[in-house]
């Protein structure tokens, strides 16, 4: 299958879940809580797709299908995507835009906190994941991506304080972090380990 094919097959699957949330708010199909669902949808696909575009390198690394990357951006904007939705839907439908009561909401609940600083690393992550953004950052735009493991675990943490139990769902998508940063913690021991065996060239 060709990349003309792929990528836009790609943006369709992820648009889904969104689609179909909104097929559900119209059709009135969202159960007892309409917000409390809405909340929890989005901020599930952004936590998703989140951890997808962080397991694009290791997949890329442990498989050797390079083509793999061309998705990265794409998965990485999408959950920029669902986590402006999620926090849309907090500022206007939770908490009718009152700013007064959402400052004191991020500031006492820490779940609210970490879903706060979560969103706010997200931010500088999707404006510079264009090309033009990548070239003039250039060895920095890497490091700045780095945020993306820290915005994680801040999504992860929102997600389990906002549950209160550490079980189910929240506890698998903790794990599924804590694989992935060990994975990006063995690879750079072991280009660190390798580096240091090459010779020295005089």
């Amino acid at each position: 299958m060709s990349v003309r094919v792929q990528k836009p097959a790609v943006f369709v699957l992820a648009l889904m879940p969104g689609l179909w949330l909104a097929y559900r708010a119209f059709d009135g199909r969202l159960g007892a809580n309409p917000v409390e669902d809405l909340l929890l949808t989005t901020g599930i696909w952004a936590l998703r797709f989140l951890l997808i575009s962080l397991s694009i390198t290791p997949i890329r690394r442990l498989t050797g299908w390079h083509r793999v990357i061309q998705f990265r951006r794409m998965l990485g904007l999408y959950a920029f995507f669902y986590a402006a939705v999620h926090l849309t839907i907090y500022l206007v439908l939770d908490q009718g835009l009152e700013f007064q009561f959402i400052l004191a909401d991020v500031a006492k609940r820490r779940f609210i906190t970490a879903g706060m600083v979560a969103f706010l690393l997200l931010v500088p992550l999707a404006l510079t994941s264009t090309r033009g953004w990548i070239r003039r950052l250039g060895p920095r735009w890497q490091r700045l991506h780095r945020l993306a493991y820290i915005c994680a675990i801040a999504a992860s943490l929102h997600f389990l304080w906002k549950v209160k139990v550490v079980m189910g769902e929240p506890v698998y998508y903790a794990a599924a972090l804590a694989v992935l940063l060990a994975f990006r913690f063995i690879w750079r021991l072991r280009t660190h380990a390798v580096v240091r065996r090459q010779p020295v060239q005089a």
